[in-house]
């Protein structure tokens, strides 16, 4: 009642009892029970949980505001300079950051894969989006977050055949995009560690987990970020089974990309899609 600037009589009138009855409840000594009736409606009129008021809670936040606050949606715009997922990013700086990507992860790219990506989509401004994002993914890769990533085996297959969502991808931007690929592992293994698993026997949705704090799904033009501790429990271990049945781990990631680079064909485009 303090904290919300009320009185007895105020109260008394919100929840429909007498004045006496809310100075019962407030009686030192011997001070009456109220009925769940009394509890729901005190706890609606000053805005905390009843299990709070009840002791039962250290949170005073009601249900319906617990749960906004561990839930979010935010737009997803097509467009590589995301505010929003730069903000976790940088909220998450130091923890380990875990990555299921709805493609090859952006941070990872060629710029010419950028352009072939984003280009259509972004026009003129596409080369203005790139750099931001390099600066970015740059600062991300020096934020002291250890990063480990799971990708579909066919996600990886699709693009070194230039098939399915890389339709028309030409051979020497793949090509470019592995080697870069194998650097990367090189220099930045084991703070950057990459898994492939079979996602016909495991599926996963695109998700990130930020360390301790929140996990966010991709869900085409949104974000579903949750923040309470549970949910993302949840999913930190949902991607670690990815991790532990992956079929090939972070070690042997970088022969299999050999593989996939020798397979590439040496002419120019990718073979039309079946």
């Amino acid at each position: 009642m303090q904290d919300s600037g009320t009185n007895q009589s105020v109260l008394a009138r919100a929840i429909g009892v007498d004045r006496s009855t809310i100075s019962q409840l407030l009686t030192d000594e011997g001070a009456r029970l109220p009925n769940a009736h009394v509890v729901g409606a005190c706890a609606s009129a000053l805005g905390v949980s009843a299990d709070w008021l009840l002791s039962l809670s250290d949170r005073r936040e009601s249900a319906a505001e617990l749960l906004a606050g561990s839930l979010s949606m935010t737009e997803a715009p097509r467009a590589l300079v995301d505010e929003r997922i730069f903000a976790w990013h940088q909220e998450a700086a130091g923890y380990k950051i875990r990555h299921v990507p709805a493609s090859l992860p952006d941070m990872l790219k060629t710029r010419a894969l950028l352009e072939w990506e984003y280009k259509p989509h972004l026009g003129r401004t596409a080369d203005q989006a790139i750099g931001a994002s390099e600066d970015r993914l740059q600062w991300m890769r020096s934020a002291g977050s250890d990063y480990e990533i799971c990708i579909p085996i066919y996600e990886l297959h699709c693009f070194a055949e230039g098939i399915g969502y890389y339709h028309g991808l030409p051979a020497d931007v793949r090509r470019e995009q592995i080697d870069q690929l194998l650097e990367l592992c090189d220099q930045l293994y084991p703070r950057l560690r990459i898994y492939l698993f079979d996602s016909k026997r495991l599926y996963s949705a695109p998700i990130t987990v930020f360390g301790p704090l929140l996990c966010v799904f991709y869900a085409g033009g949104h974000y579903m970020a949750f923040r309470d501790r549970d949910r993302v429990t949840t999913f930190t271990r949902h991607f670690d089974r990815l991790v532990r049945e992956a079929d090939l781990s972070a070690r042997h990631l970088p022969t299999h990309l050999r593989r996939l680079r020798e397979n590439i064909r040496a002419a120019g485009t990718a073979r039309p899609m079946t």
